[in-house]
């Protein structure tokens, strides 16, 4: 008898933007159709994203270490504010508490939220954790330089035992030598039995997209025009000033040029605005039809983005949110494989950013390393993997 059948899972992302509740989706899907009975806990973007694709779900309250212009504050982290902060989360915990007792769970999914993996350990629940940071990387400048290095290796310590209190750790990355978030995952070694690194969590694979020829004619994309997917999501702080900046920019393209800018707003009612080569849409539900039929991906340095980029073989420019240092990571990361290129968003302009799109539309050093990279198939088997180790834990 298959053990997810008529089990009760409880998935917890982190509702900052579509990244985390994106990657939980196909997870969820699978269990599903498998027999489970599945409940959302989350917030903000990811709230409504569950809402959008009929999931059931509940709103929970949340923390966040981000200004008005995306810039991650030393001074409204947990890590620094100390006992200030301990109320907010110890509410995330108690809630969760509720949510969990009412809904009785054989096991919590939690992607990136330490405050379900409490909640879970205080009501003795199994629980597996999917993310990609194992430590947040504290922003450091000459302002904040020692700051930085005491919130750096508090975090390291206080984040690093919180997210161990995990059954399991899943990292939904590539192995090395092609593993992108390097640069935070210095997991101790008293930790590292718990994790596992799965590969990309696909919902959908480049093979199962047969024909793109739909899209391109829907978008009335000419046979001579080179095709980029601005595909912006993210927290509101973070896409709006992006968004702000490339529309007029992208209105100026030549005509050589067709974008595909989708806004990350699964609220708002579909539509299609056009403004010269500029085709303007709220949300992209097949995103990952759009994604095989472009030429070149623009994106901030989200890690779900650039994975699923590099699987379908994408070159791409990433923008990294301003003092973003997760992003920023991944940003040079990404250089260093070969596969895209990065620009500060303080230095894009309409001169800039089609510099960068002429380099990575012709020259085929960056199509022959994702392809070396996208042969690795045992790459792609993230969704499988992580409905494994599930089933795995289900089975105790």
């Amino acid at each position: 008898m298959d053990p997810v059948n008529g089990a009760r899972i409880y998935f917890s992302p982190c509702g900052l933007g579509l990244g985390h509740i994106g990657r939980l989706h196909p997870i969820a899907l699978d269990l599903k159709r498998r027999g489970a009975e599945i409940l959302f806990s989350t917030y903000l973007e990811g709230y409504d994203y569950a809402v959008k694709h009929g999931f059931p779900v509940i709103r929970s309250p949340h923390l966040n270490m981000e200004t008005v212009n995306g810039k991650i504050d030393l001074k409204l982290s947990s890590a620094t504010q100390g006992l200030p902060a301990i109320p907010r989360f110890t509410k995330q915990i108690n809630v969760e508490i509720s949510y969990m007792r009412n809904f009785k769970p054989d096991i919590v999914v939690s992607d990136s939220r330490m405050s379900s993996i409490f909640a879970a350990k205080f009501l003795d629940i199994p629980t597996i954790l999917i993310l990609n940071q194992f430590q947040p990387i504290v922003p450091r400048s000459q302002h904040n330089f020692t700051l930085s290095k005491i919130a750096d290796g508090v975090l390291l310590t206080v984040v690093g035992g919180g997210w161990a209190l995990s059954d399991r750790i899943l990292i939904p990355d590539f192995p090395e030598p092609y593993t992108l978030s390097l640069e935070s995952l210095r997991i101790p070694k008293r930790y590292q039995d718990h994790v596992k690194l799965i590969g990309s969590i696909l919902p959908i694979k480049p093979e199962e997209i047969n024909n793109t020829d739909r899209i391109k004619t829907q978008i009335g994309l000419k046979d001579d025009q080179t095709l980029i997917f601005a595909a912006l999501s993210g927290p509101e702080l973070e896409r709006l000033p992006l968004i702000r900046i490339l529309k007029p920019i992208f209105e100026k393209f030549p005509e050589e040029y067709k974008i595909f800018m989708s806004l990350g707003m699964p609220k708002e009612k579909m539509f299609f605005h056009e403004y010269g080569p500029l085709i303007l849409t709220p949300w992209v539900p097949n995103r990952f039809e759009y994604l095989k039929a472009s030429d070149i991906i623009i994106s901030r340095a989200g890690h779900e983005t650039i994975m699923h980029s590099i699987c379908f073989r994408k070159p791409q420019i990433v923008i990294p949110t301003p003092y973003h240092t997760e992003q920023y990571a991944n940003a040079r990361r990404i250089k260093d494989l070969g596969v895209g290129e990065a620009i500060h968003q303080k230095d894009i302009s309409l001169e800039s950013l089609l510099e960068l799109v002429k380099t990575v539309s012709k020259n085929s050093k960056y199509l022959e390393r994702l392809s070396e990279i996208g042969s690795f198939r045992v790459h792609w088997d993230g969704v499988s993997n992580a409905v494994n180790e599930i089933i795995n834990l289900l089975k105790r």
